[in-house]
Formats: C-alpha cells, sequence, structure tokens
C-alpha cells in the first residue's frame, strides 16, 4: 500500500522581485517519488499523461481559493529521491500541457453548449411562431385550445435556451480561464526533502 501524498498551501505572496506587484501564491506538494505525480493508469508517455486524479483536485481548489490577481506557483518536493534537472523540466511541461489540454478541451465543452442553446432557441422560435399562427385562427373552437397549448409550449421550449444563454455558460467560461492560469503557473523541484506520510 502506498502512502498519500501530503499537500501544504500558503497564500502568503512570495517575493520573486521588487515588491508586491512581482508576487505570487504557492503551493507546496509533497510526493514521495516523481511518477507518484502522474496517473498510475494512463499509459501515454510522461510529458502527455494526466495527472493525479487526486493531486489534480487539490491543486484546482487550491488555485480557485488563490487571490485572481496573482500569478501561481507550484513547487514539488520530493522525499525519496533528488529532483534532477531534466526531472524539473519534465515535471513542469507535464503540468503546463495537463492543464493546457484541460483548458481546450472546457472550451470545446463551451462551444458544444452553444451549440445545443442555439438549437434550442430555433425551436423556441419556431414554437412561438406556431403560437401567433394559431393567434390568428381564432374563429375556430379548437383554436383557442391549441393557441393555450402553444403559449405554454412556447414558454418551455425558450426555457433552456435561456438558461444556456444567461447562466449555464459562465461557470465553464471561469473553469477555461483557471485552467490557462494553471497551465502557465511557475512549477519548480527543489532538493529532496524527507516523505511526511499521512
Amino acid at each position: 500500500m502506498t502512502a498519500k501524498p501530503v499537500t501544504t498551501a500558503s497564500s502568503e505572496p512570495l517575493a520573486t522581485g521588487q515588491g508586491a506587484a512581482d508576487s505570487q501564491t504557492e503551493l507546496e506538494l509533497y510526493l514521495a517519488e516523481t511518477r507518484r505525480q502522474f496517473n498510475s493508469m494512463d499509459p501515454a508517455p510522461f510529458r502527455e499523461r494526466d495527472l493525479d486524479p487526486m493531486a489534480t483536485a487539490y491543486i484546482i481548489d487550491w488555485a480557485r481559493e488563490a487571490p485572481s490577481g496573482r500569478p501561481l506557483s507550484l513547487t514539488v518536493h520530493l522525499g525519496r529521491e533528488s529532483a534532477a534537472a531534466e526531472d524539473s523540466a519534465m515535471a513542469s511541461e507535464a503540468v503546463h500541457e495537463y492543464f493546457r489540454r484541460r483548458a481546450i478541451a472546457t472550451r470545446h465543452q463551451l462551444r458544444q453548449l452553444f451549440r445545443i442553446g442555439r438549437f434550442s432557441l430555433l425551436i423556441g422560435v419556431a414554437v412561438a411562431a406556431g403560437e401567433f399562427l394559431a393567434g390568428l385562427i381564432h374563429k375556430e373552437g379548437y383554436a383557442w385550445l391549441l393557441k393555450e397549448s402553444l403559449i405554454i409550449g412556447g414558454w418551455v421550449a425558450l426555457w433552456r435556451p435561456l438558461e444556456i444563454f444567461l447562466y449555464d455558460w459562465w461557470p465553464i467560461l471561469a473553469e477555461a480561464r483557471l485552467y490557462d492560469r494553471l497551465s502557465v503557473m511557475d512549477v519548480r523541484l527543489p532538493g529532496a526533502r524527507a516523505w511526511v506520510s499521512a
């Protein structure tokens, strides 16, 4: 059985240069070894692998709580092995690539949502047009029932597109922007640190 990685976060600014303008929000992640950063079930090469789901969820939750105006920084401390220069570069590339792919996938999801919204709006407008036409044939006895049914149907048919265009797309766009921030964050692997078990 493997030990769970222990993570700590700091929202205190890290001085990186000249004053508060260059401050960062840092997350420190403690791992036993570099490969613990990646999903062990993913057969892709390291740079294209998915990150460990627990580590990913923790990084995303931390980034959501971080101040939006500050750059993000991830420091991965290794306990059982020392970080070579190529390990540091590989980890940085893997983290950036993973969140870049997530940002692309989230924007694709947003485009699909807008496509569904446009199609739903077309259906809603067609139902509303039918309601208008039913109102023109008011002489027939059944026209009143048809008109009232189409009024109710029009409201129902327009509900989903209005929900999409007014509310549903904001959280998806915010998620894509969060992944954009994570895809450019500074990732460092300093020297080996003592392993902390949970």
